[in-house]
């Protein structure tokens, strides 16, 4: 590993046992260990303000726009009209910021396991949330989001599964299984869309988890699966999404037809995401396709997926 010139501190993320890369630390906001992972806030080279967990870049300040519009807008876009909204992990309120931004959502249920993170989140990394934790529309639980899921009544429009890493020995792995995407398929309406989070795409990482989580899904959701991905700095490239919906499908929305929803629902002016956007996100490189048509791996409880640890 390289070494940080004299005097100065650098965060390294190991992404395999062959990719390391380092980024120049500006200043420690907080770094600590709650009940369920390691916790750190640093401002990062030029990423700005980042949360760190278990050693992974989840969030940085500079282009934490392009994976929450990516994740959040597609599949609501998609839903004719969503009003109810789980939302799974996404403890620094970008992903909830997102969801609120659309004024046919009546209620969001957003369930995060680790409540000093969300306690952190809310003092230091105020330009992720903006505001969002105050919306009355907002029921913010403490909870294993599966535990809730299979113990709450009534179903939602639109599932939001913004998760850490599945570590081993990490709070979110058990929330990328067969048996968990079946939950989450009972807790829809009819018509509703859920997506998740699904990796790095980056050629070498593939194998990793991308492939099998989207196969996974599959086999809950059929073909209405549809992967995307778009490309996300802080997390060193490519990173996966899937989406499934139950209603429209979301390729054959045009341009046009995204756009006018776009303009009749969100109260906030986006950066990264519109109808030409959303076409490009789901027309998807050759060996990318050829690579999920070949994966055959599900992600069981007794065969659960790991990525490479922090």
């Amino acid at each position: 590993m390289a070494h940080a010139p004299p005097g100065e501190q650098w965060f390294w993320e190991r992404y395999s046992p062959h990719h390391t890369v380092g980024i120049r630390v500006q200043e420690v906001l907080y770094r600590g260990k709650t009940q369920h992972q390691t916790v750190e806030l640093l401002r990062l080279g030029d990423l700005g303000r980042c949360l760190i967990l278990d050693g992974k870049i989840q969030s940085a300040e500079q282009d934490e726009f392009i994976y929450h519009e990516a994740l959040v807008h597609p599949p609501l876009i998609s839903h004719p009209q969503p009003r109810t909204v789980f939302i799974a992990g996404g403890g620094e309120g970008a992903t909830l910021r997102e969801v609120l931004a659309h004024r046919t959502v009546e209620r969001v249920v957003m369930v995060d396991i680790d409540q000093q993170v969300v306690e952190l989140c809310k003092s230091i990394l105020p330009f992720h949330h903006r505001g969002a934790f105050d919306d009355p529309r907002l029921e913010l639980h403490f909870a294993d989001a599966r535990h809730f899921l299979a113990t709450t009544p009534g179903a939602f429009d639109v599932v939001i599964l913004d998760l850490p890493d599945p570590l081993a020995g990490g709070p979110a792995y058990l929330l990328y299984t067969q048996n968990f995407y079946r939950l989450v398929l009972s807790k829809l309406n009819p018509g509703g869309v859920v997506v998740t989070q699904a990796e790095s795409c980056n050629i070498g990482l593939l194998e990793e988890a991308f492939g099998s989580i989207c196969h996974t899904m599959t086999s809950v959701f059929g073909e209405r699966l549809r992967p995307y991905r778009v490309v996300v700095p802080a997390f060193g490239g490519l990173w996966g999404f899937a989406m499934a919906s139950l209603g429209e499908d979301p390729l054959r929305l045009s341009p046009d037809e995204i756009n006018r929803r776009l303009a009749e629902r969100v109260s906030t002016e986006l950066r990264f995401y519109d109808g030409e956007t959303h076409a490009g996100l789901f027309h998807l490189p050759r060996y990318l396709r050829r690579f999920l048509d070949q994966e055959r791996r599900l992600i069981t409880e007794d065969s659960p997926l790991f990525v490479y640890g922090g």
